[in-house]
């Protein structure tokens, strides 16, 4: 079996970054850009439609395998390759990683990613500044939804116990974004578990290879 896989999309996606950090965490060898084998693919283009029906990405391209959505690739490149485990052989577990991975990857990105996070990195205000009154009303969502992922940690290392899983590697890439914002202190700083979980995956070596920001 081939050890290499090829990612459609951009390093900057949250969701890419994911599936980037699957494989460093399985030691898969990967490529990432806007290609099919040496063949570019426009945005939007038929041939990106023919990847992925709704012309989005990651599109994951595993030899004759084309699949989309993160959560999805995530689970296929654990079960299909050797390396360490991103699940559980326990059923309640693995089924907590299925619960949380579906969460991260609707409820908790719209309310950090699409609600909050796009307006810093392409901010829609007049000749391209920030809308101030657009991140204060979805402020308080990101707040709720950060403490509910502080609960969370409770007494565990990780999001859905002591081992790392899809579910961090879901998560990480958009706490790491979060963590960098110029607002970072107002967000985090009633979140002490939240705040040593952000840096302990930084800090890791998936985390150095991935994420834009390592650890000080």
């Amino acid at each position: 079996m081939s050890n290499h896989i090829h990612i459609f999309g951009l390093q900057f996606s949250t969701f890419c970054r994911s599936i980037m950090l699957c494989c460093e965490e399985k030691n898969i060898q990967y490529t990432i850009d806007l290609s099919v084998g040496d063949k570019a693919i426009e945005l939007k283009s038929e041939a990106h439609f023919d990847l992925h029906p709704f012309g989005k990405f990651p599109v994951l391209i595993d030899g004759e395998n084309k699949l989309f959505e993160t959560a999805t690739i995530c689970r296929y490149l654990d079960e299909k390759y050797s390396g360490t485990p991103l699940q559980s052989t326990d059923i309640d577990t693995k089924a907590k990683i299925d619960q949380w991975s579906a969460a991260i990857s609707t409820y908790i990105d719209k309310a950090l990613v699409r609600d909050y996070l796009l307006e810093f990195a392409f901010p829609k205000g007049k000749d391209g500044t920030i809308r101030m009154e657009v991140l204060a009303e979805a402020e308080p969502q990101v707040i709720n939804t950060l403490e509910k992922l502080e609960l969370l940690l409770s007494d565990n290392e990780f999001i859905c116990g002591k081992q790392y899983s899809i579910a961090d590697a879901l998560l990480t890439p958009i706490l790491d974004y979060l963590f960098f914002l110029p607002v970072k202190d107002r967000l985090f700083q009633k979140m002490p578990k939240l705040n040593h979980y952000i840096q302990r995956m930084q800090q890791r070596p998936s985390g150095v290879k991935v994420l834009t920001h390592k650890a000080k």
